[in-house]
């Protein structure tokens, strides 16, 4: 039944996408209210027009920009300072990064933490308004260094400076996959090839830190007659240090006293390198049809040295154990892939079949040996050694046809198949000495999965009136997922065919004035090593499994948006309702002997109920601010859960920014941001916030001068609480992610800039 309905899917995909491909009527261009089609390639960005037919095509008309700053996409609401800062479109936000003086020197974690909407912890766990279910596109498109298991390492260590936009999507279409609870983040490049004729372009960056960091990066383009050829390479150092005090008490079940406590203290640093490459080719087969190519390279490599000391204490306080481990570890995460794109236009009005072929393999490879020296009581010492090794490949195609209609409105229906095939294999050994280790097999594991997932979409947008427009949207998807654990012989399977609406409107009060509504249904699946029930060992108190029996949560989510924009000043308030059913929590356990475990389950429900306001604009004609406050109250059905109980709170984020251009010349930047309290079906996770700062001194048209400092006041930690009538616990971490930075930009050329071409799959850059 699997197989049959997914070869339907895939029938039904073809035989809706042919015919009309063979259709090339021209058709005039949508007006006001609906996504726009990308501008083609080869046909130069227009002038804005001059005076929009009704009040929404002036809305969405996009203001008139420097020859050299990205173009705007026809539609989109455009709010200009010196340059684009926010754009809107029906289901999306994009937030410019031309003027966040981070992103010039920092990671991609430090860039999104600048972001209305956006939460990045300490390690690099993204979240949207508290739901940590986000999938994070690149121009639109999946991204293999982006998902799974490596994905936090990778937002930590990828340059910031390689985007030019950020699109948040909380409810977003069905032309994008429902994965992803929280919504879609989708990463927009910057602009590389030349405009046009035989012309080069390019631009190098330096940066030097603290504490042995630096980074080093460039990027050039090359186009001669119908071929462009473009690429990018980069190179960075950042050593960090980390510090974990845990304490935790263990109470009796009957009285609540504390029966013995445990208290541990551990320190690491590491030193951490990474290379990402790209290049591309786009050839121009005729006017209108053109191919592309891209092969990617992504490489991470990190060591350190660990010392933890472990001690418990009986109820009446005195020592009744104590070690010290102490020892070194090592990853090494390397990603490669390759995307291969035929785009064919009927028309210049937006009219157009595309399709892709994606190909990504992730490799993580981590060991580390530790020797524990028994204090109290004294004992022979012990060596234990972990080697994990991950491989995933991914496999991605999608088919899309976009059709503007002559009311204005567009239709988009599509095809897309994504097939992961990760499998993870760990060793742990254990002796009295490193030259004596053998194998546990209680704690070794080789694991393999296979998720495949077929989705065929449509979505319908057009203006019902001069002032109300509206686009809706359905998406079928059919999933299958197999796991085996090769080791315990345990294997599982989930298998589902679900319908995923979404729903748009939006309606015109005035010239500066939009309301918005909308609806979507979202999944977030178990990654396959959510489902390994296989327990592994963290250190001598802490274990974590997977759960073979974990649900995908589904989220209903609902929106109500205020838009105001009156010259440069631009002001959002968004009301949100998330109701997400068997939505994924962590479960501490005690095995016994002062042995956690900690495992991924389902909670009965979690609800946010919230009120977000972002507003950009100037509080003097050299100062501006951009500023967001999301202010949510949050519930969670966890009396199932073992410790767990019905919890809810109400929290709040908030960011703000102020750009300084005292002259033509300098820049300066003061931003922060304050992220609170989460709950967790045993606890909650503390509130924590950061403080940067930047300058930008403009030596010459070509050459600038960047000076930045992260976290100056060392403030962003991480701390979890958990409260069960069994025990309590308190973990702190201090990332210890303050860095100063001081840098030059040099950019070098024969010619402007275009925008890469882009396309409008089924998760096309749209709004971006």
């Amino acid at each position: 039944m699997n197989r049959t309905r997914s070869i339907l899917l895939a029938g039904v995909a073809v035989l809706a996408l042919a015919p009309s491909a063979m259709a090339q009527t021209t058709v005039p261009a949508p007006a006001g209210g609906t996504r726009p089609a990308q501008t083609p390639a080869s046909v130069p960005t227009p002038a804005p027009a001059p005076a929009p037919a009704t009040p929404q095509a002036a809305q969405d008309a996009p203001a008139a920009e420097p020859a050299e700053a990205e173009p705007s996409a026809v539609g989109d609401v455009v709010v200009t300072g010196s340059t684009t800062e926010v754009r809107t479109s029906i289901d999306s936000v994009s937030y410019s990064l031309a003027n966040d003086l981070q992103a010039t020197t920092g990671s991609l974690a430090d860039a999104l933490r600048n972001v209305p909407s956006v939460d990045v912890d300490p390690q690099g766990n993204v979240s949207l308004r508290g739901d940590s279910g986000v999938t994070i596109l690149v121009d639109g498109r999946p991204s293999g260094i982006l998902t799974g298991e490596g994905r936090a390492q990778a937002l930590l260590q990828l340059p910031a400076d390689r985007y030019a936009r950020i699109e948040v999507m909380t409810n977003p279409s069905a032309a994008y996959s429902p994965e992803g609870s929280g919504g879609v983040i989708n990463l927009i490049t910057k602009p590389t090839a030349p405009r046009a004729g035989s012309q080069t372009t390019g631009s190098i960056r330096a940066n030097v830190g603290d504490n042995g960091r630096w980074n080093l990066g460039g990027s050039g383009s090359w186009q001669k007659d119908r071929l462009t050829l473009s690429g990018d390479l980069s190179y960075r150092a950042d050593p960090s240090q980390f510090e974990l005090n845990r304490l935790r008490e263990q109470l009796d079940p009957v009285t609540g006293a504390v029966v013995s406590t445990t208290r541990n203290d551990t320190t690491q640093e590491s030193d951490q390198t990474g290379t990402v490459a790209r290049f591309s080719a786009e050839y121009r087969l005729t006017d209108r049809t053109q191919l592309t190519g891209e092969v990617r390279s992504i490489a991470f490599q990190g060591d350190g040295d660990v010392d933890s000391l472990f001690e418990t204490r009986n109820a009446a306080g005195a020592v009744t154990s104590a070690y010290r481990r102490a020892g070194g570890s090592d990853f090494d995460y390397a990603n490669w892939g390759a995307t291969a794109r035929l785009l064919h236009r009927f028309d210049d009005a937006g009219h157009e079949w595309s399709n892709e072929l994606r190909y990504d393999s992730n490799s993580i490879e981590s060991g580390g040996l530790t020797l524990t020296d028994f204090l109290v009581p004294a004992g022979t010492g012990l060596a234990e050694r972990t080697d994990q090794d991950q491989d995933q490949v991914t496999l991605g195609f999608t088919s899309a046809y976009v059709r503007p209609t002559a009311d204005g409105g567009k239709l988009r229906l599509g095809y897309e198949l994504t097939d992961v095939r990760p499998d993870q294999d760990v060793t742990f050994r254990q002796g009295p000495s490193e030259g004596t280790l053998s194998v546990v097999p209680g704690f070794s594991n080789r694991f393999e999965a296979r998720q495949t997932v077929h989705a065929l979409y449509g979505t319908w947008e057009r203006p019902l009136t001069e002032k109300l427009s509206a686009q809706a949207g359905l998406r079928l998807e059919q999933a299958d997922i197999e796991i085996d654990d090769l080791t315990g012989g345990a294997s599982a399977s989930q298998d589902y065919f679900r319908a995923y609406p979404t729903a748009h409107l939006q309606y015109q009060l005035s010239e500066t004035e939009t309301l918005r509504a909308s609806y979507s249904r979202r999944i977030q699946r178990p990654q396959p090593a959510q489902l390994n029930p296989f327990v592994s060992y963290g250190d001598p108190l802490n274990r974590r499994s997977g759960n073979p029996d974990l649900e995908p949560q589904e989220t209903d989510a609902f929106e109500a948006m205020w838009q105001k924009r009156q010259g440069t000043t631009f002001y959002q308030v968004t009301a949100y309702l998330r109701d997400t059913d068997k939505a994924f929590t962590e479960v501490v356990t005690d095995l016994g002997g002062g042995v956690f475990l900690t495992r991924p389950e389902n909670l009965g429900a979690r609800r946010d109920l919230g009120l977000e306001t972002t507003a950009n604009g100037a509080l003097h004609p050299t100062l501006r601010y951009s500023a967001g406050v999301n202010v949510f109250r949050q519930e969670i059905d966890a009396a199932g859960l073992p410790g767990g109980q019905d919890r809810e709170g109400t929290f709040a984020t908030g960011r703000l920014s102020l750009n300084w251009t005292p002259t033509a010349k300098d820049f300066v930047q003061v931003s922060g941001f304050w992220q609170g309290e989460s709950l967790l079906a045993q606890g909650t996770r503390e509130a924590g916030g950061m403080l940067n700062i930047g300058y930008r001194r403009k030596l010459t048209d070509s050459l600038s001068f960047n000076f930045t400092g992260r976290d100056v006041l060392n403030s962003f930690n991480n701390t979890s609480v958990y409260e069960t009538p069994l025990f309590r616990e308190r973990a702190e971490q201090n990332i210890r992610l303050r860095a100063f930075y001081i840098g030059l930009s040099w950019t070098l050329g024969t010619g402007p800039r275009r925008p890469p071409e882009q396309f409008d799959f089924s998760t096309g850059p749209g709004g971006g």
